[in-house]
């Protein structure tokens, strides 16, 4: 289970950002997942109640939100949404797009005190 090793990062970067900011206690964090990314949300609250223990982001709520997958098809020149990864333009059937969005995980925002 990557998800895991993942969350102990996050809580890792939190705290650190939190203490570097003065805070003592954080009370929320706000995560973008990517439909993407290959990151189970349901995995990645379990491990958050797991490592958030005994650390200032203890009670901290979780929210995370899914970004959907799109891509930039080289052969029409279209933003496109993806539903699966290399998967073909819609619009043109082709395999040629990059992908630009879906693929995400990234600390979006906290709330501190």
């Amino acid at each position: 289970m990557h998800e895991m090793s993942l969350m102990e990062s996050v809580i890792e970067i939190v705290c650190e950002t939190a203490r570097q900011n003065g805070a003592s206690t954080v009370r929320s964090v706000r995560l973008d997942v990517g439909v993407l990314s290959h990151v189970n949300p349901d995995a990645l609250v379990f491990c958050y109640e797991a490592v958030r223990h005994g650390t200032i982001a203890e009670n901290a709520a979780l929210e995370i939100n899914r970004i959907g997958g799109k891509g930039w098809c080289l052969d029409c020149g279209k933003t496109v949404a993806l539903e699966e990864r290399f998967g073909a333009c819609p619009d043109c059937g082709r395999h040629r797009v990059q992908m630009t969005a879906g693929d995400e995980l990234k600390i979006r925002d906290m709330e501190v005190i």
